[in-house]
């Protein structure tokens, strides 16, 4: 074999699936974000997730469920994590660089979508730490604009630092090409610390129950006639933030029977 036709050999990925790492951005001690390669064939709603993963010490794939924290549009993935020192996955995931490689299974499903949901006119998006990266999907996604005259987007942290990720998502909107114009006057940001002296302070089922985040944000309480709520978050609070919904009259939902509210069970603790 001469030396042309060796260079003419395309690169082998070394992993199955595999993706490449285009941009690492760390967040906090705990907290970072990714972009990989899309594949050209994904395809996926705004909200879906996927397993992503590396590699695990028994030569088997190590794979997780997650969000997909871009729009369906954008060229690449982009994902939020957090970091778990002695988690078999993030361990790992959270020394990732450029240049590097994930596995990527590419079949997107997941119920935060806008197809599980009844039509209306507010949309509630609940979220606590990394939950809020199938948001940053829907956030900027100008179906959910189309969809909605009004979309409030609550998210919860322990502390300010951990909120970072969202808030320059969310003041980045209003200067997007493609959706700043429909962004404006829509959508309400919302975010509070449950261990830090902020502003806005509590837990999202709190100010909910007691009205605070209605009279601070001068709207409406929530009417099962008119809101939609999707909410991400561990398993506790999913459970306490359906309570609370059902309680303003709101019902689950899914993609084969649309209704008021969905929820993202696929995620159940951070031990990953």
């Amino acid at each position: 074999m001469n030396e042309n036709a060796v260079n003419e050999i395309p690169k082998v990925k070394t992993l199955p699936d595999a993706q490449t790492v285009t941009e690492v951005t760390h967040w906090t001690d705990r907290l970072f974000s990714f972009r990989v390669s899309r594949p050209q064939s994904l395809r996926f709603r705004s909200g879906e997730f996927v397993m992503i993963g590396l590699m695990g010490d028994n030569g088997k794939p190590l794979l997780r469920a997650y969000s997909i924290a871009s729009p369906n549009w954008d060229e690449e993935l982009e994902f939020y994590s957090i970091k778990v020192p002695d988690g078999p996955l993030t361990s790992k995931l959270q020394h990732i660089q450029p240049g590097d490689e994930i596995i990527l299974r590419p079949k997107p499903v997941g119920t935060l979508v806008h197809d599980a949901l009844l039509p209306g006119k507010r949309v509630w998006f609940l979220a606590t730490g990394t939950g809020i990266a199938p948001f940053a999907s829907l956030m900027r996604d100008p179906e959910t604009y189309e969809k909605f005259d009004e979309v409030v987007m609550m998210h919860t942290c322990r502390t300010i630092e951990e909120l970072e990720y969202g808030r320059q998502l969310v003041e980045n909107l209003v200067n997007d090409e493609l959706i700043g114009e429909m962004v404006e006057g829509k959508l309400k940001y919302y975010p509070t610390t449950t261990r830090e002296e902020f502003p806005h302070m509590g837990r999202i089922t709190t100010n909910l129950e007691n009205g605070k985040v209605f009279d601070d944000l001068g709207i409406e309480p929530m009417d099962p006639a008119t809101d939609r709520a999707m909410v991400c978050g561990s398993l506790a609070f999913n459970k306490d933030v359906m309570a609370v919904l059902e309680g303003f009259g709101l019902r689950e939902g899914a993609n084969s029977e649309p209704r008021e509210y969905v929820v993202e069970k696929a995620f159940v603790g951070e031990g990953i």
